[in-house]
């Protein structure tokens, strides 16, 4: 806590009770680092609680509750990072602002990223999304139909935690199904306007 501009580098941190958590604090660079098996009901890879102008890169979170967990946190650069088969890829909470989640690759997490409001200011771009069903007519890697990574059923689970059980049900599949033809109760703007065809170089 208070611990500006310190860098977080080529760290291994695995099987914690909490996860790592960085809070108040401001220019923090978080680069290589692995982030693994840190499970619980309130474990994450990285808990991240009022933080500003911050930068990671090339980090892997593998197989977390949850990988980031965002709260009050703006202007935090997320690029070239892996999320893999965590419950949740990223938990950003509503009072984030002008964050940046660029060229990441989301593989095979429960939920790749849940809010809990309905107004968001963050900027998502060039994410690889195993979940997106789009298509790329031209060919340049890019897919032609932008991707909402927020499922109905995430938002629910965000403000319904025992709605858990349901999962996997024949219910939920028709929900985020209908959810994506008809969208209504996800934020809009919470989009991938260029989704990635195959994962980024990270």
């Amino acid at each position: 806590m208070f611990s500006n501009d310190n860098s977080y580098v080529t760290n291994y941190f695995r099987n914690n009770g909490a996860g790592v958590a960085v809070m108040f604090t401001k220019r923090v660079v978080m680069m290589n680092n692995t982030f693994e098996e840190n499970w619980g009901d309130a474990a994450y890879g990285v808990l991240f609680k009022e933080l500003s102008d911050c930068y990671l890169s090339g980090n892997k979170f593998i197989r977390n509750t949850t990988g980031i967990f965002f709260d009050g946190s703006n202007r935090i650069v997320v690029e070239k990072n892996l999320f893999k088969a965590n419950g949740w890829g990223m938990r950003m909470q509503a009072n984030c602002m002008d964050n940046k989640i660029e060229k990441n690759n989301f593989i095979g997490n429960t939920f790749d990223v849940s809010t809990n409001g309905t107004l968001t200011l963050n900027y998502f771009s060039e994410n690889y999304w195993d979940k997106y069903e789009g298509y790329d007519l031209n060919k340049d890697k890019i897919g032609d139909v932008p991707y909402h990574p927020l499922s109905l059923y995430s938002v629910i689970v965000e403000k319904n935690p025992p709605a858990m059980l349901l999962f996997r049900s024949f219910m939920i599949n028709l929900l985020d199904k209908s959810e994506k033809i008809l969208p209504s109760l996800t934020p809009e703007n919470f989009v991938d306007n260029k989704p990635r065809m195959i994962p980024n170089k990270l």
